[in-house]
């Protein structure tokens, strides 16, 4: 299953609106025969590319996948029929899926004889599906807020930050305001569109518009940009300037706050001179 939530990653900030996705399929022995992602919307999915590399191999064996098979036909077949065409006995399943339609695919599938095992490592599949999942439920896109705090932005990491995790994000909202799709073209043509944003636009009617056209996540970069979608931030990233040392510091009056209000803290670490503090929304 690990191995299977690697690989989802691999379609993070490509397959919206649908879900990043792992397969991985066992043969008989145990071994690995096949594996595969979702790409993009209208492509195969994990479960059917997996299939494909596995061939014969996966008869009689197990399909491991971070989201349970669809069971619906939309522009391609439901995986769950994939999986019960391939033959296979087993298939283990991190997270169900809430947009599944009827009984749903784990239930389909252990209607045909397959022996279908649930929440395998769910926690560590959500380190993936986390974000879609939230925008399901909340019906707006998932968002991240990268700022510096205090004075000092421009010369922070934050512009740093961005370009590592805009590949892994539908849509970057940059400190001027520009909207641009995190990785250029990747959604492919006619499945997903940046929309234009109206000026001064609050932050529900640009997440509304956002939700609109297909995206699910959404990374925003800079204090001046995020300030209208502060109070709707699902994830922060902030940077702390340095404080002199060696010598006797007296703090300022009013110091920069590290994470807005409802957030709590996950991770703390140090980039160069900078800390780097990591919050998650308080549910």
């Amino acid at each position: 299953m690990r191995r299977a939530i690697a690989i989802s990653a691999q379609g993070l900030g490509s397959t919206s609106p649908n879900p990043p996705v792992g397969c991985v399929v066992l043969g008989r022995d145990g071994r690995v025969v096949g594996e595969g992602y979702h790409v993009r919307k209208g492509e195969s999915h994990a479960e059917v590319n997996a299939l494909e590399a596995a061939g014969g191999r996966a008869v009689g064996g197990t399909a491991v996948v971070t989201l349970e098979p669809c069971n619906h036909y939309g522009r391609t077949p439901p995986c769950r029929e994939a999986l019960i065409d391939a033959g296979v006995a087993r298939v283990l399943i991190a997270v169900l899926d809430p947009t599944s339609r009827g009984e749903g695919g784990a239930a389909l599938l252990r209607a045909a004889g397959v022996e279908v095992e649930q929440g395998v490592l769910a926690d560590e599949a959500l380190l993936v599906l986390g974000p879609w999942l939230a925008s399901l439920t909340r019906g707006r896109p998932f968002v991240t807020w990268v700022y510096g705090a205090g004075e000092g932005e421009r010369r922070s990491p934050v512009s740093d930050e961005v370009r590592r995790l805009r590949q892994s994000y539908d849509v970057v909202i940059r400190a001027s305001g520009k909207v641009e799709e995190g990785n250029p073209g990747r959604h492919g043509d006619g499945v997903f569109r940046v929309p234009r944003l109206s000026p001064g636009a609050s932050g529900d009617e640009v997440l509304k518009v956002l939700d609109g056209a297909g995206v699910r996540s959404v990374l925003v970069e800079g204090a001046s940009a995020g300030s209208s979608l502060a109070a709707l931030a699902d994830r922060v990233i902030c940077y702390l300037p340095p404080t002199p040392s060696g010598v006797p510091y007296a703090p300022p009056r009013h110091p920069p706050v590290a994470l807005p209000a409802g957030f709590r803290l996950t991770d703390v670490s140090r980039d160069a001179e900078y800390v780097r503090l990591v919050g998650e929304r308080e549910v």
